[in-house]
């Protein structure tokens, strides 16, 4: 996926914040802040400020973590859509990220509500495949008995 695909829909800023030197203390903050909001349970600015620090910060230390957590925020939204959108896109964009496993777990969880049964299995298989001996993994593996 093309860099410009992947902020299709995002405001024509990101090409203006990538030229930024990195900051990691900057973006830190800028994490933490929109941590703290879930920790408020305000979904919605938490959802809002997630998706802007990946658009500001899409290469920080700290975007695969955001990307992941803009999914479970909308997972607690009741935004199906979103939450599957953002959980697949952890794995399409930092493949090498700690949270690939836990969000393909998630992942399967928001196509089994959304009814698609067919796509469920397929990713608890790949989870238990590729991700031996993690949580999700040991999560999926349950779930496919149950199956």
């Amino acid at each position: 996926m093309s860099a410009a695909g992947a902020a299709a829909g995002a405001p024509a800023q990101a090409p203006a914040a990538s030229s930024e030197p990195a900051d990691p203390a900057k973006e830190k903050l800028y994490y933490d802040a929109a941590f703290d909001l879930i920790k408020a349970k305000d979904f919605d600015k938490a959802s809002q400020a997630f998706s802007a620090f990946l658009r500001k910060y899409p290469n920080s230390q700290y975007a695969g973590n955001a990307q992941y957590w803009l999914g479970e925020v909308n997972l607690a939204k009741g935004d199906l859509q979103g939450a599957g959108q953002a959980f697949a896109k952890v794995s399409q964009l930092y493949p090498k990220h700690a949270k690939v496993p836990d969000s393909l777990y998630k992942l399967a969880d928001v196509e089994r509500r959304l009814g698609h049964a067919d796509r469920v299995k397929g990713i608890l298989q790949q989870v238990v495949a590729q991700y031996p001996g993690t949580s999700a993994a040991q999560l999926a593996q349950r779930d496919l008995q149950r199956m």
